[in-house]
Formats: C-alpha cells, sequence, structure tokens
C-alpha cells in the first residue's frame, strides 16, 4: 500500500514537473523572442508599443549559412581610410541618407579619392524603411506605419522618396538618393531580424501569411541593399574595420 502511493506521488510529481516544464520552455521562448526583438527594434518610443504584438507572433528568427556569407561578403567591400558608419534606427526626415552624401561630398571636396572613401549607413530598428522600394511602401501603407509623411503632400508617404528623391524631399534641399550614393560606392544594409518582425507584425494585422510578407519585403530592397542578419552586427563588424560611427536617428 506504501509502495503503490508512493507511486501514485512519484506520478503526480512528474506530471507537474512536465506541465511546469512546458510552461518554462514557453516562457523562455516568449523572453528569447522579446530580447532579439528589443535587439532589432530598441527601445524608442515608437517600438514600444509594437513589442507586445510581437509575443504573438510564431517567428522564425535563424540566420542560414548563405545569408551569413553574403553578409560578410557585404563587410569585405569596406575600403579606404575614410570611413564612416551611419546608425538609421528611425526615419528621421531622410538625415541617414542625407548625412552618407554629405560625408562623401565633403571628403570629394577635400581632394580624397573616391577609392578611398566609405560611407555606410545601417537601417536597423524602426529605421528600416528607407532599404525598399516604392511599390511596397504602397501596397502596405509604410508611411502610415513608421509615421513618415510625404514632404509634397503631407499625407503618410506611398513613396519611398529616399532612394531616388526630388527637390524638397530632403533635408537642406538635398536632391542625392540612396541608388545615386550607391553608384558612388557607398554602402547600405538593413536588418533581416527587424525586417522580418516587423512584416510579421503588418502580416497580422491583415490577416496575412508571415513567410509571405516576409519574402514581399526581402523582394522589394533596393537593388544594392544588403540584408544582414542584424543591424546591431553591422555596425559592430564595420566599426572592426575602422569605420566610425555617428547616430544618425
Amino acid at each position: 500500500m506504501f509502495v503503490k502511493k508512493e507511486i501514485q506521488n512519484s506520478k503526480i510529481c512528474y506530471y507537474i514537473y512536465l506541465h511546469n516544464k512546458t510552461k518554462l520552455l514557453k516562457v523562455m521562448s516568449q523572453t528569447r523572442r522579446s530580447f532579439i526583438a528589443a535587439l532589432a527594434l530598441g527601445t524608442t518610443t515608437s517600438a514600444f508599443p509594437l513589442l507586445k504584438e510581437i509575443e504573438t507572433l510564431d517567428l522564425n528568427l535563424d540566420t542560414n549559412d548563405d545569408e551569413i556569407s553574403d553578409a560578410k561578403d557585404w563587410v569585405s567591400k569596406v575600403k579606404g581610410s575614410k570611413k564612416i558608419v551611419y546608425d538609421g534606427t528611425s526615419f528621421n526626415k531622410g538625415f541617414p541618407i542625407h548625412w552618407n552624401w554629405a560625408f562623401y561630398q565633403s571628403n570629394i571636396d577635400m581632394k580624397v579619392p573616391e577609392n578611398d572613401i566609405t560611407a555606410i549607413t545601417v537601417f536597423r530598428s524602426m529605421g528600416i524603411s528607407p532599404a525598399f522600394k516604392s511599390a511596397l511602401w504602397e501596397k502596405y501603407g509604410l508611411g502610415e506605419f513608421f509615421s513618415v509623411s510625404d514632404p509634397k503632400t503631407g499625407k503618410p508617404s506611398i513613396r519611398n522618396f529616399t532612394n531616388i528623391p526630388q527637390k524638397g524631399d530632403l533635408p537642406a534641399g538635398g536632391t542625392v538618393g540612396i541608388s545615386e550614393m550607391l553608384e558612388k560606392g557607398s554602402l547600405f544594409c538593413v536588418c533581416g531580424t527587424a525586417t522580418k518582425i516587423i512584416s510579421g507584425i503588418i502580416a497580422k494585422r491583415k490577416s496575412l501569411d508571415p513567410d509571405k510578407v516576409f519574402q514581399d519585403f526581402k523582394d522589394h530592397i533596393i537593388e544594392g541593399i544588403q540584408i544582414v542578419p542584424t543591424g546591431v552586427w553591422a555596425l559592430g563588424e564595420v566599426q572592426a574595420k575602422g569605420c566610425g560611427y555617428i547616430y544618425a536617428g
């Protein structure tokens, strides 16, 4: 009788253990997701409201070998003695792009050879929107999502006016955008983790397949911009190659 009772108690304890382990793994999964989300989106005012939504997402945030290899190849393009990286954590009126040009042009004016200059912008956190073509802005309402107004209309933008800007689109009358700076040798990258999280949030709000929306985001990255595992990784790698760092908003 005593042995039978002990076996019953052992089973109960085992069931409690399994139940608590399941709960613990769930909490650990949520905690990891929250940590990665905080890492990718930062703790800006605009990112905080999204953290609760992220808890409800079921996303694979792992990076495959090809993505890692492509990101490392992109880092290897850093060249010259005049090197800077702009940390674009928000749209900030397009300054992460405008300052990329400003660094390049300042050095050209100082008679520095073009092949001795590398201006880099990392789009990460809530600042990833400039990395995508206008078609994606219009399709998913990125201007409204990121609170970016079109300088021409004053309404949520349905175009990425930082890519090929018109007069009045960028600060200080700037008219040199991403595509032209890529031709001049500047480097741009976008955080893959932030892209996956934000596309996942948009997919859930619109009741769409998150994998398909994420692929749509990747398909609409401006040619020449590299998707990297995380923006903070890219910042660390290019600084290790001698780049100075400037926070661009």
